[in-house]
């Protein structure tokens, strides 16, 4: 018997939802809009996660082993990938629904407990395959590789996602379509990214015999890694099995360094999102021949004339184990600053889901349009760039005059404008005295 979905989680199913462990009865519905929205229910879980990793490494190094910048990319960047939701529904369920309501062969009963664990399989199984074909087509690679950016492995990693790669991995989906209701398919869709958040962690080490079936935080470690033995391995979701039938699968050895082989030095989230797709551009144009052209396109990322199709290992620089990741030094106020302003953004990003459903579009707009301002401006802070007080003199004046027009009245909008004029005049006068 199922159970009626519940809009909010309880403690127990909350945590729960991170490790794959709600059971069918608990997460069925019979209408795509019945369907939560567990990403975003999921969110103070991953906060609380990401404190008790925090506490764990301080209690065992004795110090805080955390890069503000890293950690506030990373989120960043999951804050991105999100905002596209608030337009409309995706194209990974679009297309679905599309499939299902044209060619569907045959209708599996939603609330059979085998038609959720033929989802779980299925998801999973195109998990694999986006995640392999994400690593070995170059145009896919530029969609991927925004998680695989940072030099740092944390619960806050998990958060890097890219705003493109949904764009391809609906055709992975598809063949689904014609046998899964599209509400048992969005959950597992869900469940599947969701189960990936804890993996992002250095403090759990070996789990003995699960390391045979599931993707654990080891065989994930692996696969975020640049040492030459970590390169295109373990691209399991939640299942390990697939990389051990289709021959990707890596043990955790030596110490694994993280990041991309060519690290981009960077905060911005436009950089991080966007940086290969400008490099594809630049060797799409420097290379001769159509053929060529199309290979750079569809061959891996290593890949140039007269090299096999995933290019050569050997081409990658070498990993000494002494690789010092990027952190710019800046002032301990301006981190302050910036940090404060990252979690009153992260507030205002947390309303405009909340009040999507009966926001106007242009207000959904300019929303979307002050959190990626914020967080541009914020990651040029973190790079210590000359040109951050100008952006940042442009968003607090972008606020004001949002603020101004907004039906908020009372002390707190009397303080947020007080506060912000004086971030405005701050920035204005800094980046014209150069103090």
């Amino acid at each position: 018997m199922v159970r009626p979905l519940q809009s909010n989680l309880s403690l127990s199913q909350g945590v729960r939802l991170l490790f794959y462990a709600l059971s069918p009865s608990e997460s069925s519905c019979s209408e795509l809009e019945e369907v939560p929205d567990y990403v975003q229910q999921a969110t103070p879980y991953f906060v609380g996660l990401m404190i008790i990793e925090l506490v764990i490494n301080w209690l065992r190094k004795g110090q805080i082993v955390f890069r503000m910048n890293d950690a506030l990319t990373s989120i960043s960047a999951g804050i991105v990938s999100r905002l596209p939701q608030l337009l409309g529904r995706g194209i990974e369920l679009t297309s679905y629904i599309y499939i299902w309501e044209n060619f569907k062969v045959y209708v599996l009963p939603w609330d059979s407990s085998w038609t959720w664990w033929i989802a779980f399989l299925g998801v999973d199984f195109a998990y694999y395959w986006l995640h392999r074909m994400s690593h070995e087509v170059n145009i896919m690679w530029a969609a991927h590789q925004a998680h695989h950016s940072s030099e740092d492995y944390n619960l806050s990693t998990a958060l890097r996602q890219s705003i493109l790669q949904k764009y391809f991995s609906w055709i992975f989906n598809l063949p689904m379509a014609l046998f899964i209701p599209p509400s048992v398919y969005a959950v597992h869709l869900q469940f599947n990214l969701l189960y990936q958040f804890w993996i992002h962690t250095e403090i759990i080490g070996n789990l003995g015999p699960l390391e045979l079936i599931l993707n654990t935080p080891s065989h994930h470690r692996v696969h975020h890694g640049r040492n030459p033995y970590c390169i295109d391995k373990n691209y399991a979701g939640t299942l390990i099995i697939w990389d051990r039938i289709f021959g990707t699968f890596e043990p955790e050895k030596e110490k694994v360094i993280y990041g991309l082989t060519h690290p981009i030095n960077a905060f911005g989230p436009f950089w991080v999102q966007f940086h290969h797709l400008v490099y594809i551009l630049k060797i799409f144009w420097a290379t001769p021949g159509i053929n060529n052209k199309i290979s750079v396109i569809i061959n891996g990322p290593g890949w140039e004339p007269g090299k096999p199709r995933l290019g050569c290992i050997e081409d990658h620089p070498l990993v000494s184990g002494k690789e010092i990741p990027y952190n710019p030094k800046i002032p301990a106020w301006l981190q302050m600053y910036a940090v404060l302003h990252f979690f009153f953004i992260l507030g205002i990003y947390i309303q405009i889901f909340a009040n999507n459903s009966v926001a106007s579009e242009i207000t959904i707009l300019f929303g979307i349009g002050y959190v990626i301002l914020t967080l541009t401006s914020i990651g040029l802070m973190m790079e210590n760039r000359t040109d951050a007080g100008i952006l940042e003199f442009i968003r607090c004046c972008a606020f004001l005059y949002l603020h101004e027009l907004s039906s908020m009245t009372g002390p707190f909008k009397l303080v947020t404008e007080v506060t912000f004029f004086g971030c405005a005049v701050f920035w204005g006068l800094r980046c014209v005295i150069k103090f």
